[in-house]
Order: structure tokens, then sequence, then C-alpha cells
């Protein structure tokens, strides 16, 4: 009879019981703790500067096998911590030549690569994390979803602040009634700004003049990918590529996912059922210096109708009268109003309404932490805590309040909401809005 061959795959996703005498347990090397090789993922990072370094770090516990950037410069120092992974420029030739060498991928790019790199991945089978915003537009958002439960692979949007104890206390607060039901609330981040006398990145500005030389170490049409050709400028890279239409997100892209997600599941959120915004002076290039997006979210269950207002910029919602003299409202917040009173993150204002009701009981499990959270669910664990299925929903929601911010809607916003039909992935009001639910990609670019 021929035996059947099982692949690495199948292997490290458990799905083959009668493999798993090949493991070698823990205690014959080393102890208690330690993780036996015939365990341990190989890894590939796309994106491995800035914040792509500090996701790998997150999961050097495993084997990391490959690198990519597209910035050798920028990359350098994860070059050197990883002195035996490959190295490439682009990752669809990464993937082709390490397909059979890699379970799990990690992707850390500037959001307009997000889609493409997770999208190769998962169609080769692989587990992937992916920063946050999970995407760079609504379309793409809801095709990563599907894609990942249409190939099975453990997933992982880079919201961390979703493995802490802090959102965990305001689901289990509003769950226990602490505040009756929840009918508004507001999410402020300070960015672009840094704090009330710096900027992060720049905004509200125009396309920069002039010719300026492509650094040698970075492959200018690589980090372009499916964005429309431009000639480069130290402007947008490595980090200020987030202000610009064509490459980031904006403020509300980058903190949305870390921000609204706590009020997502504290409140059982599905899709809007409208969005309408306003904001500062903004063109085509860049989002502007500040804005507030308001959502409207119908009933869930028991759970009544919501209306939920962003602010960025510096921009946030007048000081609650619950909240103490001489405590610190915050440049970036959430303020959960309810019938029967009111919370500012995970306390209760003001001081005798927290001293009244006490801790709430303890329902939701807390996390291993949020990569150990992705690395086990690649190993045939539960689904990770912010798996695609979550990310999807919720990162559609983010950057559906980009669209209303869009100079080519400006007037005809200040006339209607945007009106939001999810499941058939359609704004039903405003038609020419849903031209920016998804971008043209360049030549050679494909989802």
């Amino acid at each position: 009879m021929k035996k059947k061959k099982f692949s690495r795959r199948d292997f490290m996703g458990g799905a083959v019981a009668s493999a798993a005498f090949m493991i070698v347990p823990r205690y014959v090397l080393g102890g208690p703790g330690h993780t036996a090789p015939s365990e341990k993922l190989n890894i590939a990072g796309i994106g491995v500067g800035g914040r792509g370094a500090g996701n790998l770090q997150g999961v050097e516990s495993q084997n990391i096998v490959a690198l990519c950037d597209v910035d050798w410069r920028h990359a350098a120092g994860t070059f050197r911590r990883y002195p035996n992974a490959r190295k490439y420029r682009d990752f669809r030739k990464m993937l082709d030549k390490e397909d059979k060498n890699i379970d799990a991928v990690v992707v850390a790019t500037p959001d307009h690569i997000h889609a493409p790199a997770s999208m190769a991945a998962i169609k080769r089978s692989k587990h992937v994390y992916c920063e946050k915003p999970l995407t760079h537009s609504v379309y793409e958002a809801r095709m990563i979803a599907e894609a990942a439960r249409e190939y099975k692979v453990a997933t992982q949007m880079g919201n961390q602040g979703q493995a802490t104890e802090s959102p965990r206390l305001m689901c289990e607060y509003i769950w226990a009634g602490a505040l009756g039901p929840v009918r508004e609330v507001h999410v402020w981040t300070d960015r672009p700004l840094r704090g009330l006398n710096s900027v992060y990145w720049p905004q509200g500005v125009d396309r920069p003049t002039g010719k300026e030389e492509i650094p040698s170490t970075l492959d200018w049409d690589l980090w372009l990918g499916p964005a429309p050709q431009r000639p480069y400028s130290s402007a947008y890279v490595p980090f200020k590529w987030r202000g610009w239409w064509d490459f980031g997100t904006g403020a509300l892209g980058d903190i949305g996912c870390h921000r609204i997600d706590p009020v997502w599941r504290a409140l059982k959120l599905k899709c809007p059922s409208s969005v309408e915004a306003s904001c500062t002076l903004v063109n085509k290039e860049t989002f502007p210096v500040a804005s507030m997006v308001t959502y409207h979210f119908d009933a869930r269950g028991d759970m009544p109708p919501v209306k939920l207002t962003w602010y960025d910029g510096g921009l946030r919602p007048p000081r609650p009268e619950e909240l103490e003299d001489g405590q610190h409202l915050g440049t970036n917040g959430i303020l959960f109003v309810g019938d029967k009173g009111k919370m500012l993150e995970y306390t209760l204002i003001p001081e005798s309404k927290r001293e009244e009701f006490g801790k709430p009981p303890e329902v939701i499990p807390r996390s291993p932490g949020h990569h150990q959270e992705w690395i086990e669910a690649c190993k045939g664990g539960k689904p990770a805590g912010s798996n695609f299925d979550h990310a999807g929903p919720l990162t559609e929601a983010v950057l559906l309040g980009n669209i209303a911010l869009r100079p080519e809607l400006k007037e005809k916003l200040t006339r209607t909401s945007l009106l939001w039909d999810g499941p058939n992935l359609k704004i039903t009001n405003v038609a020419e809005a849903n031209e920016f639910l998804h971008r043209k990609y360049r030549q050679g670019w494909t989802l």
C-alpha cells in the first residue's frame, strides 16, 4: 500500500494526528519551556525595517528564514539581527523561491502594499500576520478576509493593544451593565500631531516639486508597488507616507484600528449604516490636518443604536462634567456615554461611581500576547484575537470614514451622509463614492 506523504504545512497545522510522533518532546531537549526545533514555524518578513523589525522580534522564538525589503539601508538592522535569513527586495520573488521553505509571513510594509503582499501569501496557503490597517481600501479588506477563510490560514492584524488588559476591562464593565445602554462613543487621537506641539507626519500639503536622486539602497519602483507612478521624494519615505492618499490611510487608518477596536468588541458592532465627516482643508494628495468622522450603527440584539464620533489632528470631544478637575482627558482617548454613566477608557467616572460599582466580573480569557496568539493559531490553536474575520470588517468601517473625507465628494457630502450597504459592499445614495472603495492598480500588480 502506498504511503501518504504529509507536507510540512500539514505537520505544523496539527492536521495529521498520526504524524505527532515526529515531534521531539521538550523535556528531551531542555526541559519545560524549551521549544523543540521540529515545532517551530519558518517565518518570512515583508517590510522589515521600522514596525516590521518589532513584529519579527515578537515572533523570533520561531525560525526567521527569509527577509524582504525594498530599502536595504532601512532594513539593515534587521538583516544584522537575523544573519542567516535569505534576503530579497521583491516579495513576489521571495514567495516563489521560498514557497516550500516557509509556513508564515509577517507583512509590515506601507499601507498600500498590505493587501497585495498578504493576498500573495494567502494564495500560497501561508499564515499571515499583517500590520494595521489590514488594507488600503475597503474592497481589499473584504477580499483579504474572504481569502483567509477560503485558504484556512491563521491570521492576525497588528493592533497589538487588543491583547492587553484595557480592552477586556472595557468590555467587562459594559457587559456587566456599569453604564447601562451605550448610545454614544467618542474616540480621538492626536495623530498626525505628536502631542500638543509637534507632528508625526505632515498632512494637508501638496505634492513636492523638484527632483531628488533615488538612494542607491532603495528600489523606488518596488516601493511604489500598485500605486501610480510618481517621482521619488524624501517627503514620502521612510515614514511620512502615512499622510498621502496613494500610500497611507491618514490618522484614521493609522490609529482607528487600534482605538475603535475595543469599542467594536464591547458594543458588538457590525458594519455602520451611515458615515459623515467634516475636516480642515483637504486636497487630492494628502489627508486633512484634522477631521471629525461620525458613524451610525444599528441596534444589535439588546444593544441600542449607537453613534461613534472619531476626532483626529488635536480635536477631541468636550470635557465630560463627570471628570474631576485636574484629571487628564488625554490627547488620545475613548469616552463611552451610557444611560447610567460614563467611562473614560476603562475607568468609570466620576471616582464615586467607580468605587460604588467596583471591578466587573472577569469573563474574557486573558491573552498570552498578541504575537503569541498568532503563533499558537498557526500551530492549530484557537484563532488569534484580531484574525481577519474580525479585522476585515473593522478595517472596512475605518476606511469607509476616509471616503467621507475625499475632496472629490466634499461638496455633495455637505448635503447628505454616505449610506452604507455592508453585505453588498455598496454606498447606496452617492454613486460616485463607490469608486473610492477600491483603487486601480498599476500595471504588473494584482490582488
